[in-house]
């Protein structure tokens, strides 16, 4: 009888639809969610953020989240705060206006329950994307496994909360699967929308460089037509445009035309006791990797190593992992891309593993084909990485060090 039933659940699956497949896998997966923000309430202590008992609207209301609402509710300073030492402190204008007056829309003025269902929505409809794009490359089967890891992964609690990345990533992906199938047309209305969503397009400017450049090189074996060369270039300007646009506006309201940059900086004032004044491409990483040596009891110049033993593992990886070369030459640009972004622009700290989001289709290169136990034990360790992030960043939550 066991096995009859066993049998028969594994033939609907097979012939269910691969949306229909992906629909349980999602929902399966927010219920564990659900479960693990259940047990970070249970053990939540006075001196947590949240308090005690919190509910699971206040972990969508949670850290950044209170950001996006800000801007929805209030919209954005005209005059930047600052310090008793004239210095800019964090404010709004680190938060782009997309994910939060969507947010307010959909929850028609409650921003929580707008926000809440906002993530939930992307984040089902990005693992879709997700897994069309990887299906032509690793196969339908490995990419439904991609989608499992990213549904359950450590980061899976963003599709929960309050925070634009569930909405940025599946705006990515489309993006990446309409560029790899040379389809630019649509990308002139996704690149606005992304930009507005969340810091990280000039990263796609990037890409769409190094994306031209492999058509280029590739143009013997694969036409590239003139309008081709065209859509790139200008989708290109329009990205760059885009990337840089929001430091206009918010220059142009606060009549400070440092404005946005000054408001990045003030966060790692948290962090630095001497932060640099002014935004120095690199610097956040190279001081970064300073301070983490120091906190663990090391020499900088450690942290330099750390930091260099990083970044080439990372680049063998995109050049030379034989599980990466399977995702194809634009998922391996864009993670490069994405990862000269982070070096350039971020000082890690504990929204660093947050940041990485973005990175999604590399779930593909842990799916490609290999044994059964190695999947499901790849599900558990995202499973238990989440669970251990979510008691870490909700449960816990005493301090800024925990900001996820």
């Amino acid at each position: 009888m066991a096995q009859r039933l066993l049998t028969g659940g594994l033939r609907t699956w097979i012939r269910m639809p691969v949306a229909g497949r992906i629909a349980i896998i999602y929902l399966l997966a927010r219920l564990t969610t659900t479960g693990f923000f259940a047990i970070a309430a249970a053990t939540s202590q006075p001196g947590s953020r949240f308090g005690m008992q919190p509910t699971i609207g206040d972990y969508v209301l949670g850290w950044d989240a209170q950001w996006y609402w800000t801007v929805a509710v209030f919209g954005y300073p005209s005059t930047l705060p600052l310090n008793d030492a004239g210095e800019v402190t964090e404010n709004a204008w680190a938060f782009m206006p997309v994910y939060a007056y969507l947010s307010q829309f959909v929850g028609l003025g409650d921003w929580g329950a707008g926000a809440l269902l906002v993530s939930l929505v992307a984040g089902f409809l990005a693992c879709l994307a997700l897994h069309r794009l990887l299906r032509r490359r690793i196969g339908s089967t490995a990419a439904l496994w991609a989608v499992a890891f990213f549904a359950c992964g450590p980061l899976a609690a963003l599709f929960q909360v309050g925070y634009a990345e569930s909405l940025f990533v599946l705006l990515l992906l489309i993006a990446l699967d309409l560029a790899s199938r040379h389809r630019y047309g649509w990308l002139y209305l996704l690149i606005p929308a992304m930009g507005f969503t969340r810091p990280g397009v000039l990263a796609f400017a990037l890409f769409l460089g190094l994306h031209g450049i492999a058509r280029w090189s590739a143009r013997e074996r694969e036409p590239l037509p003139a309008r081709d060369v065209v859509h790139i270039v200008a989708l290109g300007a329009l990205t760059t445009a885009v990337g840089f646009s929001w430091q206009v506006i918010a220059a142009a309201v606060t009549r400070d035309p440092g404005a946005y940059l000054k408001t990045e900086l003030s966060w790692r004032r948290n962090w630095l006791v001497d932060p640099s004044a002014d935004f120095v491409p690199f610097d956040g990483f190279v001081r970064g990797a300073e301070f983490w040596a120091r906190q663990w009891g090391m020499p900088a110049w450690t942290g330099w190593v750390i930091l260099a033993a990083l970044v080439i593992s990372a680049a063998y990886a995109l050049l030379r992992a034989r599980s990466v070369r399977r995702l194809g030459v634009d998922v391996r640009l864009w993670s490069a891309s994405y990862l000269l972004y982070l070096l350039a622009v971020f000082f890690p700290q504990s929204s660093t593993f947050r940041l990485l989001f973005p990175l999604t289709p590399l779930a593909g290169a842990l799916a490609v084909p290999r044994s059964r136990a190695y999947r499901w034990g790849v599900l558990l360790g995202c499973l238990l990485l989440q669970l251990l992030w979510i008691l870490a960043m909700y449960g816990s939550a005493r301090t800024f060090w925990q900001v996820p």
